[in-house]
């Protein structure tokens, strides 16, 4: 009788098991930056605290929450996914130890280093990320996800732009190439939601038929980049509002025929939907701010706080939950993350549009909520995303 050997390959347990897969460290790196970056800039921006930095004060905090926050998950995200798109391992060990590290370095270098060198440092990770995907799915045949690559390469061109023109090198407003980058992870939001949530939904759903018209799914894409480019581009505040406003409507559609209301006892899935629900809003707040009714920031951080910053937490706690072997269901602390950044988004939002008197406060609550989600993301994430997985398993 022959037994079956079930122990791990040597080779799939080699090195450390922070460096196994993508995720483990840029999702321990982008939630100890938001802990840290966000009290910071709300301190500085309160006048408690004074702070030298290269660039004003609103630009860093910007520039850290889409270049260092967002698009590290997005890049760890990525260095995960395709792995399981393909069949085909990506960056790990020490070439994914770089890429973490040169995350990591343009974080540092900002404080310590010449502004030119530290925007070089800085630059370089979107693109190098993007070579890495590039092979693997090139060698797969996996022309689907190609224009995944191109978002990157549009990303990592945003954040060149930003540089030069703080560096007074373009005549373009710096804030306009942050505005560019948070499309660009929009756009990324649109795409992979599109994908991932009605999936998830159905999967725990006995029953349940979720058939997006191929139509709806292509205008929804197209009005959003349209809206986003309008709106980037400085476009007449008419055609923006008309492009923004119908963007706002089928978003609203789309997660309608996505049936929310199934999710209410899964709060893994619900916190998916309950961060969508923040796209038709951000788009209804662009609308209104071209007509001066809402300040601009308003849809900015609907967009930042209740859309990106929604789904990252929602998707670092899944994907982490199931590439380290663990049941896809959150406990009362990831909850409560959901709960806090939620929250936050409202305080940030919508406390000031209701309430503008209340401004101060709101952001500092807001801020304190932010905070609170990602501690509780790295008190109980960091011991399974630095460990070997629970099931013995690569990755």
């Amino acid at each position: 009788m022959q037994i079956l050997d079930k122990t791990p390959s040597p080779f799939a347990l080699q090195g450390w098991p922070v460096f196994r897969l993508g995720f483990r460290p840029f999702y321990l790196g982008t939630a100890l930056l938001a802990c840290l970056s966000v009290p910071l800039w709300v301190a500085m921006f309160l006048g408690h605290v004074r702070f030298a930095l290269p660039m004003p004060g609103v630009l860093w905090h910007g520039h850290e929450m889409l270049f260092g926050f967002a698009a590290g998950v997005v890049a760890g995200f990525l260095l995960t996914a395709v792995k399981a798109w393909t069949g085909l391992p990506t960056p790990r060990g020490p070439l994914l130890a770089g890429l973490a590290l040169l995350w990591l370095a343009a974080r540092v270098a900002l404080f310590v280093a010449p502004y030119p060198v530290f925007a070089v440092i800085d630059v370089l990770l979107l693109p190098a990320v993007a070579a890495a995907l590039l092979r693997v799915l090139v060698q797969a045949g996996n022309k689907r996800n190609m224009p995944l690559i191109s978002l990157l390469l549009l990303m990592a061109l945003a954040n060149g732009v930003f540089h030069l023109a703080v560096m007074e090198r373009v005549s373009v407003p710096a804030v306009s190439a942050l505005y560019a980058e948070l499309g660009l992870i929009v756009m990324v939001v649109c795409v992979m939601a599109g994908r991932v949530v009605p999936m998830f939904t159905k999967n725990v759903t006995p029953g349940l038929v979720i058939q997006m018209p191929r139509p709806l799914e292509l205008s929804v894409l197209g009005v959003t980049a349209v809206a986003l480019a309008l709106w980037v581009f400085a476009a007449p505040a008419a055609l923006v509002a008309v492009a923004s406003a119908a963007a706002a409507v089928l978003h609203a559609v789309r997660l309608w025929m996505w049936h929310p209301q199934v999710t209410l006892r899964r709060p893994i899935l619900w916190v998916l939907h309950a961060s969508y629900a923040w796209l038709p809003l951000g788009f209804a707040l662009l609308a209104l701010a071209q007509g001066g009714w809402v300040p601009l920031s308003l849809a900015v951080h609907a967009f930042g706080v209740g859309v990106i910053g929604g789904l990252i937490i929602g998707m670092v706690t899944r994907t982490a939950r199931g590439h380290t072997g663990r049941p896809l269901q959150a406990g009362r602390g990831e909850v409560a993350a959901y709960a806090f950044v939620l929250a936050a988004a409202v305080l940030r939002v919508l406390v000031p549009a209701l309430q503008p008197g209340w401004y101060a406060h709101a952001l500092e609550a807001a801020a304190c909520l932010w905070v609170l989600a990602f501690a509780i993301y790295l008190y109980i994430y960091t011991p399974w995303l630095t460990r070997t997985r629970l099931d013995g398993k690569d990755g």
